[in-house]
């Protein structure tokens, strides 16, 4: 059956919660509403990483396929998951049955089937190192297909799903969970916690770490870290370097460098800085929050006003982790 509302408030539909309606919305439930999809429409899951700037005119499409199967191998556990399942409930179940590996990305905001379109990652681990599946909708060619790690083109923060966002609706998501489990320490407070770790003790310590430093989406309106971590040659940074010998930063895999964003923002004593109803988040710079009274014009101002001063401090062109929507679709910084 299509299930369509006309003029949906849409501030229950995004996390940042500004004022905008959707003209038309399709709630997604099974695959045979697959056929109703209209072609110009946009899919969201739960909204956390969707910033709705006007009232939207285009078709939305709301994914809330759900269940989990979890079927038990020699040395794994295979699971599959409905894109609609909310991701952290998925990584506390999991975790209560003993099956382990995600627990780095406890209380990340959103659905499991946008995590592989942003490549979710947090505390060393990235969701593309468990996928072995993604089961989607191809728009174009109109039949489900099926999407191995390789065909995902995962990258950081980055997939062919978030490449392509009008072609492929995300209906199911498996994984691989293997039994011979090894803690994740690497990354910042982790390296703090005394041995034997136990999945549960990283799970609990990852969830107090992203409560103290981020605000509840239910209570201060945002959309998690709006900007990415910037990757910077190796030269760029050394040259920082000179400048700011304090500055975070990590190796990546081809010898480039990453930078925290959020210490690029604080270290311009932007925290609290408003435009309007939009400010930057008073304990994490790299949350931009919803005061109570934002419009989209406050949030864009905001956001390229950051990006203007970061620009100018450290050469760095910071680019948005959050999708932005005006009545039109997707807008750039």
């Amino acid at each position: 059956m299509n299930e369509i509302e006309t003029f949906y408030d849409l501030s229950t539909l995004h996390t940042f919660r500004l004022p905008a309606k959707a003209e038309n919305i399709l709630f997604l439930t099974q695959q045979e509403q697959l056929t109703e999809i209209p072609a110009d429409a946009y899919v969201i899951g739960g909204g956390s990483n969707t910033i709705f700037l006007n009232d939207f005119k285009k078709p939305l499409v709301c994914v809330r396929i759900t269940g989990i199967e979890i079927v038990e191998a020699d040395d794994h556990w295979n699971v599959k998951v409905g894109a609609g399942e909310n991701w952290h409930e998925l990584v506390l179940c999991l975790n209560d049955k003993g099956i382990n590996g995600l627990e780095n990305l406890a209380l990340i905001p959103g659905t499991v089937g946008a995590a592989p379109v942003q490549n979710i990652g947090a505390y060393g681990r990235e969701v593309a190192e468990f996928i072995t599946n993604v089961t989607a909708w191809d728009r174009r060619q109109h039949k489900v297909v099926n999407f191995k790690p390789i065909d995902c083109k995962f990258g950081y923060r980055d997939s062919i799903f978030k490449q392509n966002p009008m072609r492929w609706v995300i209906l199911k998501v498996e994984f691989s969970m293997p039994k011979a489990w090894q803690p994740e320490l690497s990354y910042g407070e982790l390296k703090a916690l005394d041995s034997p770790v136990l999945p549960t003790d990283i799970l609990n310590k990852v969830i107090a770490i992203r409560s103290a430093k981020l605000p509840d989406p239910a209570i201060t309106p945002n959309a998690g870290s709006f900007f990415k971590n910037p990757i910077i040659a190796r030269a760029h940074f050394a040259e920082l370097l000179q400048h700011f010998p304090t500055i975070p930063h990590f190796d990546t895999p081809n010898g480039d460098i990453k930078i925290a964003a959020g210490w690029l923002i604080d270290n311009l004593n932007l925290k609290g800085f408003a435009i309007g109803g939009a400010a930057v988040h008073t304990k994490q710079a790299l949350v931009l929050v919803n005061s109570g009274n934002a419009i989209g014009k406050d949030v864009l101002e905001l956001a390229r006003h950051i990006q203007a001063l970061v620009f100018k401090n450290y050469g760095i062109k910071l680019e948005a982790e959050v999708r932005l929507l005006d009545e039109k679709g997707l807008v750039s910084l």
